[in-house]
């Protein structure tokens, strides 16, 4: 709990917060304190620890932030102990950060200003997965991407595509009609079958993870990556 000044004591006392900016961070939050009818309180820098704090002894109000990250935990974790969380978009955000005015409690308080929903744990989990499975797809291109390119140095040429990897697998094999090829050079087409097998086992499974959100009860964006 930080330790506030008589001054900062003094104006906590006679102005009421009714909107509070917060401009999140890693390990140090902005805050922007104002009353109902727009008048600036107060403009602070706190710490993570500090922020919890503090928040906990500020009566409710209104939570204006951007949605970026951690923002959700945030908005549950503010949520909880009695302030009402507005979230707001960051293309809606940009505005004020391109006119030197990132005063989220400005943004937070216009009555045209269109809000972000605050995500449950069990959705943010379930966007976890669609990212994990992008990550693994695209590693397992970038290996393909590498096979074939360095195959195709020794005239073994196959189609662009993850079905045709298995094509690519069986030319490097004895009598496949390419035993002239080095052993380094096989033993290295081995070392990328190994993890492009190892990814696609991986990625299988989080399409499987992933169908309880597909179809009944799920979010439209939680069906924006093809099966």
């Amino acid at each position: 709990m930080p330790q506030w000044s008589r001054q900062d004591q003094e104006e906590l006392a006679t102005k009421e917060v009714s909107i509070l900016g917060v401009d999140l961070a890693k390990q140090a939050f902005q805050l922007n304190g104002a009353t109902a009818e727009g008048e600036m309180v107060f403009r602070k820098k706190l710490s993570r620890k500090q922020f919890f704090g503090f928040m906990q002894s500020q009566p409710g109000c209104i939570i204006a932030m951007e949605a970026c990250a951690t923002a959700h935990h945030w908005a549950r974790t503010l949520s909880a102990i009695g302030h009402k969380v507005r979230m707001i978009a960051p293309k809606f955000v940009k505005p004020y950060v391109e006119s030197q005015k990132n005063d989220m409690a400005e943004a937070g308080s216009r009555p045209t200003m269109r809000f972000v929903e605050v995500k449950t744990p069990e959705q943010q989990g379930l966007g976890m997965i669609f990212r994990l499975r992008d990550m693994l797809v695209g590693q397992r291109t970038q290996v393909i991407k590498a096979l074939r390119g360095n195959l195709a140095e020794f005239g073994l040429v196959a189609g662009k595509g993850r079905e045709n990897v298995d094509k690519l697998w069986a030319v490097p094999q004895p009598g496949a009609g390419s035993d002239d090829l080095p052993a380094v050079v096989r033993h290295m087409a081995q070392l990328c079958f190994d993890p492009i097998d190892g990814l696609s086992q991986r990625v299988t499974g989080l399409n499987r993870s992933r169908r309880p959100a597909d179809g009944r009860g799920s979010r439209p964006d939680c069906r924006r990556c093809p099966a």
